[in-house]
């Protein structure tokens, strides 16, 4: 399959900045599959295209504050986004990173009692940091992190609580699972009154999740490899109502590919605390859920190319010149789809 079957062109005007309030109130794009068909709505109308004993999965992680602005020691200034944890060591990207050395400082305030010592870079392009804080770990992400939002967003500092879902608990991800980010609780409370179940998975979201494909053959991209948890009880839900032939809607897809990783390694879904890097593209059977909930994507990414395999390439092409068509807001802060 080649890259450019995954390609389509985006006015720039259409990438949101902001995000919609309330959370519910931003557009709905429906599709449904078998009739080929579109309908537009407002998210909150999704209340109207559920059904009692359909199971609503949604990603309960929760955003840190991993983007940190430094100095070196002769005044040049290096932003670091925060990716994870091996031992001791911090694995960052910096920018920019031209000018940085091993063995380098890099100072988070003025008194240099909080910082790092750079370590190494490795092949991937990412550094490893050693940290030099004289506040506990979790006061330095208080005190001097800022809200990780992607570079197509150019609003500046926005709020951590604008880019997490209201049900966030387990905090992990550098990104929002954007797709929950329309939920309100009155709208939770409005599904749950229609009789659908909520369950909950967690996946921790990281940059490999954006990571570009650069093979002009799909099938050449390696995903990285995403820790998700899910918890007996959550599984139970799901698999039960599986077994039944009810609907499982995953929100996002983060959702989509932990539950279709845990069938695929255990013929079913139960509590489990894996690792995944399964890439998703046309062909792939589905064998958990039914519908999804998704926000609109970059062009040429795993994200898009993951909607087309559960929507179908053609019809997901039409529905995307149609969001255009309609000005719907794309990506992160952006507007909605259903997918049925």
């Amino acid at each position: 399959m080649r890259l450019e079957e995954f390609d389509f062109v985006l006015p720039q005007e259409l990438i949101a900045q902001q995000p919609v309030q309330p959370r519910d109130t931003c557009r709905l794009m429906v599709v449904k599959r078998k009739e080929g068909v579109f309908e537009h709505c407002l998210f909150k109308n999704l209340v109207e295209y559920v059904s009692v004993g359909d199971v609503l999965v949604i990603n309960d992680t929760k955003v840190v504050p991993a983007r940190f602005y430094a100095k070196k020691e002769t005044g040049g200034k290096v932003e670091i986004l925060f990716l994870g944890k091996e031992n001791l060591f911090w694995k960052v990207l910096l920018n920019p990173s031209r000018r940085v050395r091993e063995g380098q400082l890099l100072f988070l305030d003025e008194r240099r009692e909080n910082g790092f010592r750079v370590i190494k870079r490795d092949a991937e392009g990412t550094w490893w940091l050693e940290p030099l804080f004289s506040l506990a770990e979790e006061g330095v992400f208080e005190k001097f992190g800022k809200t990780p939002l992607p570079p197509y967003i150019k609003a500046g500092d926005v709020p951590l609580s604008s880019y997490q879902t209201v049900y966030a608990r387990v905090p992990g991800s550098v990104a929002a699972p954007t797709a929950g980010l329309h939920f309100t609780p009155e709208l939770l409370d409005a599904l749950r009154s229609k009789g659908v179940e909520i369950a909950y998975i967690t996946l921790h979201v990281g940059l490999g999740t954006f990571k570009p494909i650069k093979s002009k053959n799909i099938l050449e991209h390696r995903m990285h490899s995403e820790t998700y948890s899910i918890a007996p009880e959550e599984a139970l839900k799901i698999e039960t109502a599986r077994k039944r032939g009810q609907r499982i809607i995953a929100c996002g897809t983060t959702v989509v590919r932990a539950l279709e990783a845990t069938h695929l390694k255990f013929g079913e879904i139960r509590g489990c605390q894996e690792e995944t890097d399964l890439f998703i593209y046309p062909g792939f059977q589905f064998k958990v859920v039914n519908a999804m909930i998704t926000n609109f994507h970059l062009p040429r990414s795993t994200l898009f190319v993951l909607v087309c395999a559960f929507g179908g390439k053609e019809l997901m092409q039409k529905a995307y010149q149609e969001a255009i068509a309609q000005r719907y807001r794309f990506y992160s802060f952006g507007d909605a789809m259903l997918i049925l």
